[in-house]
């Protein structure tokens, strides 16, 4: 039996995609590279540890892998998103359990008017992979006052499971900016189009606040000014029962998203403690 659009919607949409950090050295944003002249270029962005996530902490390298770890489709794990208490006040995480389960992912942000799906985004600035396999794109745009995601669409204009394009008939707000602790916001747009080939409309609103900042630990290495952005979406097709989806997206300066985890569908806890998937920024 096929499954149903909205049951398809849900394993493609993004509740944050991966950003990524601007700068063509942003996974070392403090070391600059030798060169043998003895001029060294600037770093375009370079983490300030402000306490804030401005829009050109925020902006896209173009043609740059990044990598990803990414638990394997199935695999649930426990995950503490609330963190430990540290003596500043703020929060720890302590995502840095090596998981020999672990995929490797792979995004490379993209010009969207380069790619089949350009002229039914127009103000799209970046397009990025929204799922490890990389079949599904998210469209994006970035502004001083927020970053946007402007719909899905398939990166194969027609694959063999069938072709998506979900463009929102408004943009939906991910990071309101400057991204502060304390801050929240809500967006909710209509989307309508198809999903791998099935026709699809219906309504998605997305509840976001920053409910701390404080240390990451990863695998690979450790963010010291990270903020936690909890995030609850209600997906609401216009047939059949809303679905929510809850995740916390770990954002810093520079690196864009470092680390998110997702709970199980209908698991409606804002510090939930079973992630159904966790990516986290590896080297």
């Amino acid at each position: 039996m096929r499954a149903s659009p909205t049951a398809l919607l849900l394993s493609l949409l993004p509740v944050v995609t991966a950003l990524l950090g601007c700068g063509p050295n942003a996974t070392h944003p403090v070391r600059p590279p030798f060169e043998s002249d003895g001029a060294v270029p600037p770093l375009s962005c370079v983490p300030n540890l402000d306490g804030r996530i401005d829009a050109r902490e925020l902006e896209p390298t173009f043609g740059t892998p990044v990598s990803f770890l990414v638990s394997p489709a199935g695999e649930e794990r426990p995950i503490d998103v609330l963190g430990a208490p540290a003596a500043d006040g703020t929060r720890r995480w302590d995502f840095g359990i090596d998981y020999s389960s672990d995929r490797v992912a792979r995004s490379t942000a993209l010009v969207p008017s380069t790619l089949w799906y350009g002229p039914d985004f127009p103000t799209a600035e970046v397009s990025v992979p929204t799922d490890p396999s990389g079949a599904i794109d998210g469209l994006y745009r970035l502004d001083d006052a927020g970053f946007y995601l402007l719909g899905l669409a398939s990166h194969e204009a027609d694959p063999p499971e069938g072709r998506t394009l979900l463009p929102y008939a408004t943009p939906i707000l991910l990071f309101q900016l400057p991204l502060t602790p304390g801050a929240e916001w809500i967006s909710a747009a209509d989307v309508s189009g198809t999903v791998r080939g099935l026709p699809y409309a219906g309504r998605d609103t997305y509840e976001s606040h920053v409910p701390a900042m404080g240390e990451l630990v990863l695998p690979d290495l450790s963010f010291t000014q990270a903020m936690r952005v909890a995030t609850r979406v209600t997906i609401s097709p216009a047939a059949g029962a809303p679905i929510i989806r809850r995740q916390s997206t770990f954002v810093f300066e520079c690196f864009g998203q470092v680390a998110s985890v997702s709970a199980r569908d209908g698991d409606d806890v804002e510090d939930f403690s079973i992630a159904a998937e966790m990516r986290r920024f590896g080297l």
